[in-house]
């Protein structure tokens, strides 16, 4: 059997010595890359920078893209485009404070088969997302499908 391990690096300094004021900016390094991240405007961060939230989501789209392109290429459909407009959903009254729902908006262009059939392997692809099968939050598909 085999585990995989995925690692990333948080790294911030600073003085927390008033909650209104220390910063929120941080660094995490994934690899050869790094990122600078703050917390979310609405949490006292830098709406400049990504956030926490907004990584969460954006891992949510990436993992279906992702596995939607290796179940159609294994089912020997052609995409040639897909985008995705991903919200995630966090309302002020849930407990603990979390995202409840990332709902994908994913705008597919295919070639030669049929809607159903797109609809079909991006379900199967949902099924597989490692990533959506990790959260408690709902994750939604609502697909907009173009076959020439």
């Amino acid at each position: 059997m085999t585990t995989h391990n995925y690692t990333s690096t948080v790294t911030w300094s600073g003085r927390t010595d008033a909650y209104e004021t220390y910063s929120r900016r941080h660094e995490v390094r994934l690899g050869d890359s790094s990122i600078d991240l703050s917390a979310a405007a609405e949490f006292r961060g830098d709406s400049a920078l990504p956030n926490p939230e907004q990584l969460l989501v954006a891992a949510a789209s990436s993992c279906q893209l992702l596995s939607f392109l290796a179940v159609a290429a294994h089912a020997g459909v052609e995409i040639i485009d897909y985008r995705d407009a991903a919200t995630g959903i966090m309302p002020d009254d849930a407990r603990p404070m979390r995202l409840t729902e990332i709902v994908l908006r994913p705008t597919i262009v295919a070639l030669g088969t049929t809607t159903a059939v797109v609809e079909r392997l991006l379900e199967k692809a949902h099924r597989q997302c490692y990533i959506a099968n990790s959260l408690t939050a709902v994750v939604t598909l609502e697909p907009e499908i173009t076959v020439r």
